[in-house]
């Protein structure tokens, strides 16, 4: 944020607004010493000068670790992309157990990391909460937020994980590889089911003495559908 009060120039941001306006930085020792404790710093500038460096930290949600370390499990690859400092982040990262790390990017290079990892034939989850997510969530495959993210944030989301919990991102995987897995079960048995009963029903098979009442054969069509619903429904017992 850059402005002027009472004529003065005033700056508030990062490192990178510094070297924007050619500002010598004499604090870069104690920036790294801040952000290797998890800090994110916001520079405090007047009239070129800086007179405070504010430290911001993020809480770490206390779950995070938990899922991390089951999406590592999983062979699932896990990255943290954020626009904040390089030491910040990886020392939030260790913290958290994700191993690889992209730091000090704008939303459009959040934007060309999803499309990288794309292009590479990966299927990617972007999980987000903010305004500087919103591009990355609408490219990924699945754009997931949680309800106390912004709105252009779950806006641009596929799944909004409304319990504020991210234990939510595994029910979430697993509730979706069962329903796959159910709608293929429950494909095969309408097309099982139409292959052998159609036949019959035409009289194909009555030369060799197979035949079927067609009352018996309204039957059999509502036990198929019968069956069919009482597999999806199984669904419910997650």
């Amino acid at each position: 944020m850059t402005g002027e009060v009472k004529q003065e120039k005033w700056i508030l941001g990062n490192a990178k607004i510094l070297e924007k306006y050619d500002i010598f930085n004499s604090h870069s020792e104690e920036e790294k010493q801040l952000a290797k404790e998890g800090n994110s710093i916001v520079y405090v500038v007047n009239n070129n000068e800086i007179l405070a460096m504010i430290g911001v930290r993020d809480q770490v949600r206390s779950e995070a670790k938990e899922v991390v370390n089951e999406l590592n499990n999983r062979n699932i690859e896990t990255i943290m992309l954020t626009g904040d400092h390089k030491e910040t982040a990886e020392t939030i990262a260790k913290e958290i157990g994700i191993h690889k790390v992209i730091s000090n990017v704008l939303p459009t290079q959040k934007t060309n990391t999803i499309y990288e990892l794309k292009s590479k034939g990966k299927f990617v989850m972007m999980c987000g909460d903010g305004i500087n997510d919103s591009p990355a969530l609408a490219s990924a495959d699945i754009g997931v937020s949680v309800n106390s993210g912004t709105d252009i944030a779950m806006d641009s989301s596929n799944v909004i994980l409304t319990k504020n919990d991210l234990n939510s991102i595994i029910q979430l995987m697993d509730i979706s590889k069962k329903t796959l897995k159910n709608i293929k079960q429950n494909l095969f048995w309408a097309f099982f089911y139409n292959c052998i009963m159609i036949p019959i029903a035409m009289g194909l098979l009555k030369p060799i003495g197979i035949s079927i009442n067609p009352m018996l054969a309204s039957l059999a069509m509502v036990l198929s559908s019968i069956t069919v619903i009482l597999n999806a429904l199984r669904l419910k017992r997650m």
